[in-house]
């Protein structure tokens, strides 16, 4: 196996990468739990979408896997360093138009955010983004008791903590898994997860999100989550060129064979070569 590349970001955080195929980029942007070592679903979408004609980039957000975090851990933070990723591509040759961005879960919250402020993004597709109704306080009230947590002596408080508007049998099957401790030791990451859910409520998502001009992909399981349908009916509504979709997928769960081909589908239609 090719060894993991690393671009430096604006902190000094060390960022590590894998990075597969030739073609336009597409950087996958990690949900809550997920990072190269712990995800397979992820690794074995980057090869299919490889496979499809793409150059596709596999990161370890910061405080997971190997990649270091100096400091802070912030929605900003996570922006920077999507930044560095594409500074690299630019100064290669390989992102003259851009990159597109796949975000799964909260990292498509991630992803909407760093659109928003300007990102280099061709095009962009989501995966059950959990946004709460624009306006409210929810998130906010959340992140304010994570941090909290994250700054005690519990270290699984932070993770309980997170999980606990999830389905109450998914944090259990996670403390009875060998995953738990890994879950516990990357907590302190989730920040930047907490924080992408309080800002898209800073604002309505017309604000937030309607200078998203580049093409829109926003999915959802077929068997889904309450929140998971109104809050996709929410994200393509505010961006002008954004198209809502439903695929087979329960249980905020996917199959890397049928992601690879809707985004690919998508991605040929929308991207230039």
């Amino acid at each position: 196996m090719a060894p993991s590349h690393t671009v430096i970001s604006r902190d000094g955080t060390s960022i590590a990468y894998d990075r597969e195929g030739d073609g336009p980029p597409v950087v996958l942007v990690g949900g809550a739990f997920q990072f190269r070592a712990f995800d397979p679903t992820t690794k074995q979408l980057a090869k299919l979408l490889a496979g499809r004609g793409y150059s596709v980039i596999n990161y370890d957000r910061r405080g997971r896997g190997e990649s270091t975090h100096e400091g802070s851990m912030t929605l900003a933070d996570s922006i920077a360093d999507l930044y560095a990723i594409v500074t690299e591509l630019e100064r290669t040759g390989d992102a003259p138009q851009g990159v597109a961005l796949f975000g799964n879960s909260s990292g498509g919250a991630i992803a909407l955010a760093a659109a928003a402020a300007g990102f280099p993004v061709s095009a962009l597709v989501t995966f059950e983004v959990p946004l709460d109704p624009e306006g409210g306080s929810e998130g906010e009230e959340f992140l304010a008791g994570l941090r909290d947590r994250i700054a005690g002596d519990d270290p699984d408080a932070v993770v309980e903590y997170f999980m606990k508007d999830m389905p109450h049998e998914w944090l259990e099957q996670a403390k009875a898994s060998p995953s738990w401790p890994v879950m516990v030791r990357i907590g302190p990451s989730l920040e930047a997860d907490a924080e992408s859910m309080a800002w898209s409520q800073s604002a309505p998502h017309a604000e937030l999100l309607g200078g998203i001009t580049a093409p829109a992909l926003v999915l959802v399981g077929e068997e889904t989550l309450d929140v998971m349908g109104p809050a996709a009916d929410a994200i393509a509504a505010a961006m002008p060129n954004a198209e809502r979709r439903a695929i087979p997928a329960a249980q905020h769960q996917w199959q890397p064979e049928q992601m690879a081909e809707t985004i690919a589908e998508f991605l040929d239609a929308h991207v230039e070569r």
